[in-house]
């Protein structure tokens, strides 16, 4: 028994040298059980280790065993607390972006509130106004330089889209100043077209000129979106030409017809997405400047303001500075409340006027003739008189024959023609044209008072933005188109009564249908209409009332 006793304690001491080693000094890996019980062999609890104290023991060795592999589990701990807390601060800094964002903050430099519109609008640039340009750049010529005029309009208002994101509406007044860099960009668009007339490539600067008006639909209030689709069907009636002239020769115009009708229909879907019931300004944020130039360029690093000027010489007082000035308006100002301040004193400066000068008292001084303002002859400018005629012009620039600006002119006519040449008639007023030979077709636009005879014409004769236009047909004509005209008479012939007549937006339209030899019956064109639903589509018939 004293063997197994001296066995135990020094098997005791040696885990306490373990324990020691293990790097909990001075600590004895034995419970000490307090109380009479016995162990099993009669010795108290506090010499015999119990069967949970060898429980303890053996996870003590293994704590040791853990700790000396360096994955106890005090640093599993540490590692999983280290991790969450991570994620915590990484969600704490998504957070505070997000709510940045939102309110559109600065976040890293980049400003978030505005990355969704702008991106949006971005998208736009990159692809089709992108690819646009690029086929401008193909075709080269006038087509390219409208092309880069396009492209800094459009880059003009996606400025005026980031002012209005980060800014709240202004007053009318400074919002028409706001928007007068687009208005200009519009007007030299157009204006490009009306200077190259002459150009062969005159349907493509027209489908860009009628249709880049779109561009006001930032100041649209109620729906953009269809004023932009209106926009665009008047490009479209250009664009039909040019794919009718290069749709068989040349398919870089055909790709560049297709990719400009694409900038209006992605913008269509642009302003429906972020501006459908009109142009979105910021809720909160400062005024909204007058000028592109009073909005704060994107910049990474502020910029340091000069230093101030040098204080000026001291002001020299003098006696006369203290009196104020007769004609100043603090002097006026003064001398009025001084004599409000009079009280009832303030008649005392009125002239009496005797009965004899009363004009109630005395009839005779009504009749009598009031003086009357006499009206300036001083020269007045009027806008239209700065505006220059250009000369009269009637020849022949490859296949298309101008005829333009002509006044008071009844003898105009065109003898030596082909069958692939064109006539194009603008601005002639007052004036008579005739068109000898078989031509392919005929236009007459921005015309006033123009008599036009032909013979023979295998295309289209069409009339655009004209007043009182006389057509009259000696041979055949296919189709007869007229747009936009406020009054036109058209003389038919035997041979061009199955003609095809096609009209829109116009007024006053009368066909005159031959009836013998010299005799004419005279046709109006129906103005008014009447639609009907039948059950399955739609029925239109004129009015009786438009004849």
């Amino acid at each position: 028994m004293e063997r197994k006793e001296k066995k135990k304690r020094e098997r005791k001491k040696e885990r306490g040298r373990e324990g020691a080693a293990a790097g909990h000094p001075g600590r004895e890996p034995v419970l000490t059980v307090q109380g009479g019980r016995r162990g099993p062999h009669g010795c108290s609890k506090d010499t015999h280790p119990s069967p949970g104290i060898d429980r303890f023991i053996r996870s003590r060795q293994k704590f040791t065993a853990d700790h000396r592999r360096g994955i106890c589990d005090h640093g599993r701990f540490n590692a999983a607390t280290g991790a969450a807390v991570t994620r915590l601060e990484q969600m704490s800094v998504t957070m505070q972006a997000s709510s940045g964002m939102a309110n559109g903050d600065f976040v890293n430099g980049i400003e978030g509130g505005l990355s969704q519109c702008l991106e949006a609008f971005d998208v736009l640039l990159r692809g089709p106004v992108s690819d646009y340009l690029k086929y401008s750049q193909a075709i080269g010529s006038e087509v390219e330089k409208h092309a880069e005029m396009v492209n800094n309009a459009l880059q003009t208002q996606r400025t005026f889209l980031k002012i209005a994101a980060t800014h709240q509406e202004p007053a009318q007044t400074e919002l028409r100043d706001l928007l007068k860099p687009i208005s200009d960009h519009i007007q030299e668009i157009q204006n490009y077209r009306e200077q190259n007339r002459g150009s062969s490539l005159f349907n493509h600067l027209s489908a860009v000129s009628e249709s880049i008006p779109a561009l006001g639909w930032v100041a649209v209030s109620q729906k953009p979106g269809p004023y932009v689709k209106e926009m665009n069907d008047s490009a479209t009636f250009y664009t039909n030409r040019v794919l009718k002239d290069y749709k068989e020769s040349d398919s870089r115009h055909v790709d560049w017809a297709r990719s400009y009708l694409s900038i209006w229909t992605e913008m269509q879907s642009f302003i429906k997405q972020h501006h459908t019931t009109g142009l979105v300004w910021s809720k909160s944020g400062p005024i909204a400047p007058s000028s592109f130039f009073d909005h704060p360029t994107e910049s990474s690093v502020p910029c340091v303001p000069p230093p101030p000027p040098p204080p000026g010489p001291p002001p020299v007082f003098t006696d006369d500075d203290s009196q104020p000035q007769t004609g100043s308006a603090a002097a006026q100002h003064s001398a009025l409340f001084a004599q409000l301040n009079q009280g009832m004193d303030i008649t005392k400066g009125l002239k009496h006027v005797s009965d004899d000068k009363k004009t109630h008292k005395n009839p005779n001084l009504r009749s009598q003739a009031t003086p009357t303002k006499t009206k300036t002859t001083g020269h007045v400018n009027k806008p239209g008189a700065a505006i220059q005629k250009r000369p009269p012009l009637l020849e022949l620039e490859g296949k298309k024959w101008r005829v333009e600006n002509f006044e008071q002119k009844h003898d105009l006519v065109i003898e030596e023609t082909e069958l692939k040449q064109v006539v194009y008639v603008f601005s002639c007023n007052n004036s008579t044209l005739q068109i000898k030979g078989k031509i392919n077709s005929i236009i007459i636009d921005n015309c006033k008072k123009l008599g036009l005879v032909f013979e023979n014409v295998v295309g289209i004769v069409e009339i655009i933005n004209s007043k009182a236009i006389q057509l009259q047909v000696l041979g055949s004509v296919p189709t007869i188109s007229i747009n936009k005209t406020e009054g036109c008479q058209v003389y038919l012939s035997k041979d061009s009564l199955n003609c095809d007549i096609v009209s829109a937006k116009s007024s006053e339209m009368n066909i005159m249908v031959p009836e013998g030899d010299d005799d004419y019956r005279e046709f109006p064109v129906p103005e008014q209409f009447k639609t009907i639903w039948d059950g399955s589509k739609l029925l239109t018939e004129p009015t009786e009332i438009a004849g």
